[in-house]
């Protein structure tokens, strides 16, 4: 599968299934979201409609990764928006992520941001922090632990941010 094959688009309800299938994938990984609980036809519906979501498609139609885009925070602050990313386990390393990426700082410049910023890149999780280093992202630094992972452990968490 090559990248120039992939549209990004807005997601439809019609994507819902895939999109649940993906992101629940992540979320019982235990390894990069924070969410304990996956998501079902109704509360995916909910979740991905209350936020700008986005999807990737391969030109057969086949829906391999997503993301989401929202405010960080409310009011004085609301300026700043936050992503999550997740692409189907099957199409890891095919560079999906970064065309997710490019699009969504694209996305939270059109949608009047002017930053994007991660709360909690999981440290062991290298190939989205060099990702997201090779986009421009800086680092802020480390919370030591900030992550519980599905075994238990806690991880350190980066908090990065890009000028959009």
């Amino acid at each position: 599968m090559e990248q120039t094959k992939i549209k990004i688009r807005k997601w439809t309800p019609s994507d819902l299934s895939s999109l649940i299938q993906i992101w629940n994938e992540v979320v019982e990984e235990g390894r990069a979201f924070p969410q304990l609980d996956t998501l079902n036809q109704e509360t995916g519906f909910s979740f991905f409609s209350s936020q700008y979501t986005a999807v990737a498609e391969t030109s057969d139609g086949t829906i391999v990764g997503m993301y989401i885009l929202h405010p960080n925070n409310i009011g004085r602050v609301g300026h700043i928006a936050n992503a999550s990313y997740a692409v189907n386990s099957k199409c890891r390393g095919l560079h999906i992520g970064e065309l997710l990426v490019k699009d969504c700082l694209k996305q939270a410049k059109l949608q009047g941001y002017r930053i994007l910023q991660f709360n909690a890149v999981v440290a062991s999780n290298i190939h989205a922090f060099h990702l997201y280093q090779r986009l421009g992202f800086q680092d802020l630094g480390i919370i030591p632990g900030g992550f519980k992972n599905i075994d238990g452990e806690y991880e350190d968490i980066h908090v990065m941010y890009h000028i959009l």
